[in-house]
């Protein structure tokens, strides 16, 4: 590859993660608010667990996704893949928005999750790998930007269309013509070509340090996505901090997007599994200020913190992981990934009951807290004597 190839490469690989997790995932979190206060999907809108459970029904898809990017009957092109998945992403996406059933919105969420799954692990593989071989690995800092910079358009999308009172229908169609864009740029931006074979796995014997940090890394899936999915139901229930509902999610985009460079710097410094260990106690602050300190500062600190290690816990992870295994990275990555799913399948729906049993966010949030410190403590010990982690 040329000086100027991989750098569209990695901005493909954004475009990528942008489309498939930043909108295709993550814009369920500014349009629900408009979905509770809608009387068509029940007295008084949704109720908070059932918006616990269309997320859960997302992140079980991400699961399932996961799962099969793994499995060793996928063959052929990952860039083929790669496409079809952001156009299953796209077009379920803009579908939420012409259905009213609580299941079949469910199913619909299943889908993206599913097809979200599968760009990650593609996307992060072939991108990852064509970056190595070309000299430029430092640029996969970009690719992951990806995910930041498609929650911030995500947000400042739903924010403008507030504005015209399109209604939360309107906001999930335009989000998914949205990802059609973005998914014609990716293929135009991540070219054809032949790849590597792959070697297989480790070999027999179980990677008791993988199992652990996979543990790790699900506990990180569990303690984010409450915050992540309600911050800006959380806002929009309070208010005296109100007024700032239509930019939380923007300034939690926007601190995503330059996460992953800082980390991987603060990574440099300590090594992998500190670094991981060190943003998920920063994450952990952030989800607990969300909850215990309910003001304009309060907030935007947990905004902050929230967005500015989501992507940077998600990259250390899977390049942790890949340190400590050896074979094809796609299913290194697919593994991990889905020991994230299992964290954040159970964190909606058990943040949604509990609020309605409760009333508020706080027991669920503060349990999320401890989760991503208990992360942090596996994360070290388990990785001990293992390089500069």
């Amino acid at each position: 590859m040329t000086t100027v190839r991989p750098i569209l490469l990695a901005f493909g690989g954004l475009i990528a993660l942008a489309a498939a997790m930043g909108i295709g995932r993550f814009v369920y979190t500014p349009i629900l608010p408009f979905m509770f206060e809608d009387p068509a999907l029940g007295t008084g809108g949704l109720t908070k667990s059932e918006g616990g459970l269309i997320a859960s029904a997302n992140y079980v898809g991400y699961l399932a996704g996961a799962l099969l990017a793994a499995a060793p009957f996928i063959h052929g092109s990952r860039r083929n893949w790669l496409l079809g998945a952001l156009v299953v992403s796209a077009l379920t996406t803009g579908a939420v928005g012409t259905v009213s059933g609580l299941w079949v919105m469910s199913f619909l969420r299943f889908a993206g999750g599913f097809a979200s799954a599968f760009v990650l692990v593609f996307a992060s593989a072939l991108v990852l790998e064509r970056l190595t071989r070309a000299g430029r690995g430092g640029l996969s800092a970009l690719h992951f930007a990806g995910v930041g910079t498609g929650i911030a358009v995500s947000a400042v999308l739903v924010s403008v269309l507030a504005t015209v009172d399109i209604g939360w229908r309107g906001q999930w169609l335009w989000s998914g013509a949205v990802a059609v864009i973005a998914t014609l740029a990716v293929a135009a931006l991540v070219p054809d070509q032949a790849e590597q074979p792959q070697t297989g796995g480790n070999g027999g014997g179980i990677n008791y340090r993988l199992a652990a940090f996979a543990v790790a890394y699900g506990l990180f899936g569990f303690g984010y996505v409450i915050t992540a999915t309600f911050i800006v139901a959380i806002v929009r229930g309070s208010e005296e901090i109100r007024p700032l509902e239509p930019v939380i999610w923007i300034i939690v985009g926007a601190a995503a997007a330059p996460s992953v460079a800082f980390w991987s710097w603060v990574a440099g410094k300590t090594g992998v599994y500190r670094a991981f260990a060190a943003a998920c106690l920063t994450q952990s602050v952030g989800v607990a200020a969300s909850v215990l300190w309910i003001s304009a500062p309060g907030v935007i600190l947990a905004a902050v913190l929230l967005g500015g290690t989501i992507m940077g816990i998600t990259a250390l992870g899977l390049v942790g992981a890949r340190q400590l295994s050896e074979g094809d990275p796609r299913r290194v990555m697919a593994l991990v990934t889905a020991a994230f799913g299992v964290g954040q399948i159970i964190g909606p729906t058990f943040a949604g009951v509990l609020f309605d049993a409760t009333g508020s966010f706080l027991a669920s949030s503060l349990t999320a807290a401890a989760g991503l410190a208990a992360a942090a403590a596996i994360a070290v010990l388990a990785t001990r004597g293992h390089g500069t982690g």
